[in-house]
């Protein structure tokens, strides 16, 4: 976003001061006394200024990250959140109920309590102390093929028929596939101290260094476009009612979003901006209620619009029970294996750099700057804790963030931090209330994909909306642009479409090299950025300029260095008095690593890395 502007000239003399992209992210450092100094001659007119910015950056928006809307609002807006991410988060239960051999409904039911539970868990703890962007933590499918490949190793499944299984057969189900749950648990387990490694050493910070427009538009907006095909499954189930929801929530959000419903007191409420997904939700799914009833949808499971029938699981909805409870080590000890954990570590570091994208994205749409390293790497961190958590509870899967919340961040308008925190408390709540699990189960399939089909275009839009900083007349920024989604977009396709595409005589390698080569976003950001870097080009050219001017990044400015949206709670008093917290990569004072350089020419030069 363009909000600095007004202050493009003295800017100007910062960037020109750092030549080249390295320096103008290094921190040159300031001796004890002119901190001092600089802070208690400019400290009111910093605070004038950061507020100024803020309140320019935020025009677009109803409520910034730091805002907290009406306590009616957080819910209803916390709601709409949840639902946007609730057929992602239970698709990938049901599908592991396959490969893990689980034998009844009862533990199926408490399989989706427990991602859900640890969900919601894992999004306040990234909210609250993470990234403090207001980004949903959720299942990830960067951990199903890794998962799906150690339980092949497993063998299938036993013969198991629930109708006429005895007391004996079914207590050797049970503990069949607990002993495969726990052989993923132990993997995750393992994997997520590698992501915590990467956090908290700050190596993920380092590698931002790298990160430029040409790096970010291609990771995001690829995103999107794989995701396309997710709506578009769900869509096709009944192309009329998933267009529906589609236009609704087109109409609510960019044709009516200036309507205003009148409140006692005279105040007015902006009610189709702030809800037009669970709105547009609400009406399509009381249509299909009374279709159902009125028996207009088939009744043929195998027939075309079957799905958007609302009876489907009703059955699940009257034999769930009431409560549920989740709790760490509920499946058993969990165990580990070698070539289980090496799966499981690429499909981190897909995850990894698909979260970083998801971050850029999240704060853009939320009026924020650009996440400074050491909020990247506390993000990382965190979603390693959360990983470490998901072992423990035994959900089979990892947790990421969802791109699907970021996109609808742009549609409400509303970026609080404190909504997605009410999510939480909502994904919580569900894990523990199991017939809450199941009404919202009950869903129909071509609704979702229409919110879906929304969402996902907006993540994609505002991947590519990171070229407006770049030289687009630059046949070099072309020519890499389009190398990255090509190849981001092919090279994963014919690893899927081609069976043993990857053989290096290594089990683990070929399993590590196949998850990260069929992650889009993997392949298109790691071309993007290696050829930014790789290729010749002015700063200008890059984008890097005007990106770092737009940010609010300019390292020379000490007030633009660390955003307070990006400050942790509690604790920033005593962060900022402890001189050794300026070392610690997830902390907010985080200044960088310092090598002190050789004398050359009699001086010394220090530099950060």
């Amino acid at each position: 976003m363009d909000h600095r502007d007004s202050e493009a000239e003295t800017e100007r003399g910062h960037v020109d001061h750092n030549k080249g992209y390295e320096h103008m992210l290094e921190e040159q450092p300031l001796s004890e006394n002119e901190e001092n100094g600089k802070d208690e001659l400019t400290s009111l007119s910093k605070k004038e200024e950061e507020e100024e910015e803020r309140r320019k950056q935020l025009v677009d928006l109803q409520y910034g990250v730091d805002d907290t809307p009406p306590w009616y609002t957080t819910a209803v807006l916390g709601l709409q959140h949840f639902l946007l991410m609730f057929s992602g988060v239970l698709a990938i239960p049901l599908i592991l109920a396959g490969p893990l051999c689980v034998h009844s409904s009862e533990a199926l039911t408490r399989l989706i309590s427990t991602i859900f539970f640890v969900s919601g868990l894992v999004t306040l703890l990234q909210c609250t102390f993470g990234v403090r962007l207001p980004i949903v933590q959720g299942g990830t499918f960067s951990f199903l093929l890794p998962t799906f490949a150690l339980l092949d190793v497993r063998g299938p499944c036993i013969p198991y028929n629930p109708v006429n299984a005895t007391v004996v057969e079914e207590r050797e189900a049970e503990e069949f596939w607990h002993s495969r749950m726990t052989e993923i648990q132990g993997v995750i387990i393992l994997a997520s101290f590698v992501q915590m490694l990467l956090g908290c050493t700050g190596a993920i910070g380092l590698l931002l260094r790298f990160i430029g427009p040409l790096t970010i538009a291609p990771t995001i907006g690829l995103i999107g476009l794989t995701l396309f095909d997710v709506a578009k499954v769900h869509m096709s189930t009944n192309w009329a009612i998933g267009f529906l929801t589609f236009g609704l929530i087109t109409v609510f959000s960019q044709l009516l979003n200036k309507v205003q419903i009148p409140l006692p007191g005279g105040k007015r409420f902006p009610i189709f901006m702030l809800f037009p997904i669970i709105i547009s939700i609400i009406i399509v799914w009381v249509l299909c209620a009374i279709l159902t009833a009125c028996n207009i949808f088939t009744d043929d499971p195998n027939a075309y619009g079957y799905a958007a029938r609302t009876d489907i699981k009703n059955d699940a909805l009257v034999e769930s029970p009431w409560f549920i409870f989740p709790y760490p080590g509920q499946w058993g000890v969990p165990t580990v294996t070698v070539a289980g954990f090496l799966g499981m570590v690429a499909g981190v570091m897909a995850s990894v750099i698909e979260s970083i994208g998801d971050y850029y994205a999240c704060a853009r749409l939320s009026g924020s700057p650009p996440p400074p390293p050491h909020a990247v790497n506390r993000g990382i961190f965190m979603e390693g804790v959360g990983c470490l958590l998901a072992g423990l509870w035994g959900t089979g899967n990892g947790t990421t963030s969802y791109s699907e919340n970021i996109g609808a961040i742009g549609l409400t308008k509303v970026g609080s931090r404190v909504v997605v925190q009410a999510c939480a408390v909502v994904l919580m709540l569900v894990g523990l209330f199991g017939k809450l699990n199941a009404l919202f189960a009950t869903i129909p399939e071509p609704i979702v994909g229409g919110v879906l089909a929304v969402t996902f275009s907006m993540v994609c839009a505002v991947g590519f909306s990171n070229l407006q900083f770049v030289d687009l007349n630059s046949s070099r920024n072309l020519f890499i642009l389009g190398i990255s989604l090509f190849l981001g977009l092919t090279v994963p396709n014919y690893i899927k479409e081609t069976e043993g595409a990857i053989d290096t005589r290594s089990e683990q390698l070929n399993q590590i090299l196949t998850v990260l080569l069929s992650t889009n976003m993997f392949v298109g950001g790691a071309v993007g950025m290696i050829l930014d870097n790789a290729i010749s080009g002015t700063d200008e050219e890059r984008g890097i300029v005007k990106w770092i001017r737009a940010a609010g990044d300019d390292p020379s400015d000490k007030r633009n260095r660390y955003s307070p949206i990006y400050h942790l709670p509690y604790v920033m008093k005593w962060l900022e008095e402890w001189r050794w917290t300026k070392r610690i990569p997830i902390s907010p004072t985080f200044r960088g690593f310092r090598l002190r350089r050789r004398k050359k020419s009699s001086r010394n030069n220090n530099g950060d890395l």
